[in-house]
């Protein structure tokens, strides 16, 4: 492996060979030192796991251990604990004929932001990594850790919220660096430690954070040189431990491949006798980079005679430094011809966003760099290209939806915009990224079914009736266009509609709702699809059709479009939901501003009792009017910097519950005064 396809975590750190294949997360962009105040922002928070180094923390670190963590001391666990439940997953009929369902799954390795200074809840930027092919992910590792700041990092509530509600599971990192990058023998002995009654204590810590944060489970990522026998025992004993407690709470624990059974750090590329032990300890394992197509099938073999899937490997793919420009061996993983050997192991596709320039990395163009990592280079999953090298995911994996209760709607929110909309109208003109608020999105972008010109398909920034975000399908169609939407498993009720909000802005453009009640008749066909004819217009509307004649299921959504004058049309989609009722939210209850510094305030709330997607925070200026501040699965939110308008002596603000179909509660106010 070559050394600069890795960024090096220490600073001042020279990088070495001999580490050139460790794992190593993204260099801190380190927060610059904050005063004591009663309203801190909160972080996403990271440990060590017992001793602390030596010397003091940098400028906008904290150094705090794992071990003395308790959750009634944590001050910021409301901001960081995730709500949003794991959801099921099915999986359709496969886009297209090459796509497999059963055999090899994906696991990403992400570096989201520093170790330290990794806001909460969001930040008031676009520029952002704003995942949204979770279709095709199996787990998903919040990457990071540093011997400077921190080690065992817990990821932050809106990253698992939305992961969650795809159907994804998240897992905790823990990393013990190579000592060539300040690692330091006595953290990974720290770690694996025994109580007087034999026990891991460490372990059941693990297992307590993640209960308290809502996510997954751990990655486990011993990289620290030096060790003996007696160090490979005990961690293989911890690692016992840490599964059968998580197991026993719903969590799971990935192995990486690089400690061996002897306590040394040698990486294998391989499933072998060196650590079949810990991937016997553990639900999965992540394997060394410098696997070949050999030790890979006799990885997947071995894996089977010891009683596991082969596809619980996940053969590592570097694609940090060359996103969907890297090579690689896809024979060796997911040959086209026979059966996928083991699963795949991404490491850093946040390369789609920092491979951009800095200062000039757009929303859109971001999203068109990660559909083409993720759907190929033909962007269309239902036609991939057979002549493209790089074999993305939607090439080989069956995608999988979670959209299987009613109600079910989505406003095509990324999770990060330019602004934010509300009834397709401006309410804050601050950029933002905050994934917990990210919709359920089509897991097939963009399957674009004609006959004649395909039109361009994207998520667009410019406007949105919702969020920060729409679809627009932009082009000059000359004959009927079918977008694919959702893969769907809906029930349909005498009283089911389904709305759908859009506008056209360019050329004249006929719409109709397609709906399909049943599978499609083999791997990339279309769905059987109804068309429901839907009135076109130039403004933002929202049409309700009733499924009349239609019963069972809704196994797909999408939209045909037609240009009948022929040119250019520009047609946006902005908002789709389907239900039989529309109850509106109850409201939450005991807002308060729980610390305030000047105008960084700290809000906290009691849960609105009932079903509740997420819950928007908004000002009330004098003039009337309402400013949105922000929106939180969870149900506290920090704000930070207001300023009171003129003549204003306390600032009023409001929050309120927001329901799967987007309708709010009434709201709950607070005062602030200046």
């Amino acid at each position: 492996m070559n050394p600069t396809r890795r960024t090096m975590l220490i600073t001042g750190a020279a990088g070495a060979a001999g580490a050139a294949v460790a794992l190593l997360p993204g260099a801190p962009a380190l927060a610059a030192a904050r005063p004591k105040a009663a309203a801190t922002p909160p972080y996403a928070s990271y440990w060590y796991p017992d001793s602390l180094p030596s010397g003091s923390p940098g400028a906008g670190i904290t150094w705090r251990s794992l071990k003395s963590w308790r959750a009634a001391d944590d001050a910021d666990l409301a901001f960081n604990a995730a709500s949003v439940p794991l959801a099921a997953r099915f999986t359709p009929t496969p886009a297209n004929t090459t796509a497999r369902a059963g055999q090899a799954r994906i696991q990403a390795l992400v570096s989201f932001g520093p170790t330290s200074g990794n806001p909460s809840q969001g930040s008031a930027t676009a520029d952002y990594y704003a995942l949204t092919h979770w279709a095709y992910l199996d787990e998903l590792v919040f990457w990071g850790g540093s011997a400077g700041e921190g080690l065992i990092l817990a990821p932050n509530a809106p990253i698992v919220d939305a992961a969650h509600r795809h159907g994804v599971p998240v897992l905790g990192n823990i990393f013990l660096p190579p000592t060539a990058y300040g690692g330091q023998l006595r953290w990974t002995r720290d770690l694996v430690q025994k109580n007087s009654s034999g026990h891991y204590p460490l372990a059941a810590q693990l297992v307590a954070v993640a209960s308290a944060y809502g996510f997954d489970g751990w990655f486990v990522n011993a990289e620290t040189g030096g060790g003996n026998t007696a160090l490979g025992t005990a961690m293989l004993g911890f690692m016992k431990e840490l599964k059968t407690l998580a197991a026993a709470q719903g969590q799971r624990v990935t192995w990486y491949d690089a400690m061996t059974v002897n306590g040394t750090v040698s990486w294998q590329g391989a499933l072998n006798s060196q650590n079949q032990a810990f991937f016997q300890a553990a639900d999965d394992m992540f394997v060394d980079f410098r696997w070949s197509a050999a030790t890979l099938a006799s990885s997947g073999t071995k894996a089977e005679q010891l009683g596991r899937s082969r596809y619980a490997l996940w053969a590592g793919v570097d694609v940090e430094s060359n996103g969907s420009d890297t090579y690689v061996n896809w024979d060796a993983i997911v040959p086209a011809s026979k059966a996928h050997v083991t699963s795949i192991g991404f490491y850093r596709p946040e390369w789609t966003r920092n491979h951009l320039p800095d200062g000039q990395r757009t929303p859109g163009d971001f999203h068109a760099a990660d559909d083409r990592f993720w759907t190929g280079r033909s962007l269309d999953p239902a036609r991939p290209d057979g002549t493209d090298p790089w074999r993305a995911p939607a090439v080989s994996v069956a995608d999988r939806s979670t959209a299987s209760a009613l109600p079910f709607a989505s406003v095509f929110n990324t999770g990060h915009g330019l602004r934010w909309y509300e009834d397709g109208a401006v309410t804050s003109d601050a950029p933002w990224n905050h994934l917990g608020l990210q919709d359920r999105l089509p897991s097939r972008r963009w399957a674009v079914r004609t006959a004649g010109r395909r039109p361009a398909v994207s998520f667009d920034f410019a406007d949105a009736w919702r969020g920060g975000s729409s679809v627009l399908v932009a082009g000059e169609p000359d004959q009927p266009v079918v977008l694919d939407l959702y893969a769907t498993r809906l029930p349909i009720t005498v009283n089911t509609v389904v709305e759908l909000t859009h506008r056209t802005d360019a050329g004249t453009v006929n719409v109709e709702l397609a709906v399909a009640t049943a599978e499609p008749g083999s791997a990339g066909a279309t769905p059987p699809y109804t068309y429901l004819p839907v009135d076109s217009v130039n403004t933002w509307q929202t049409s309700t059709l009733r499924l009349t004649g239609l019963s069972g299921t809704v196994h797909a959504l999408g939209v045909r479009l037609t240009a009948p004058d022929g040119g250019p049309v520009r047609w946006r989609l902005g908002g789709l939901a389907v239900h039989d009722t529309a109850p509106t939210p109850a409201a939450p209850t005991d807002l308060r501003i729980s610390a305030a510094s000047g105008g960084d305030l700290r809000f906290a709330w009691s849960p609105a009792p009932g079903p509740v997607r997420h819950y928007e925070l908004h000002r009330l200026l004098p003039d009337g009017t309402r400013r949105f501040l922000g929106g939180t699965c969870q149900r506290a939110f920090f704000v930070a910097g207001l300023q009171p308008a003129q003549g204003e002596t306390a600032a009023r603000f409001d929050v309120r519950a927001v329901g799967e179909l987007y309708n709010a509660s009434t709201p709950v106010t607070v005062t602030h005064t200046w």
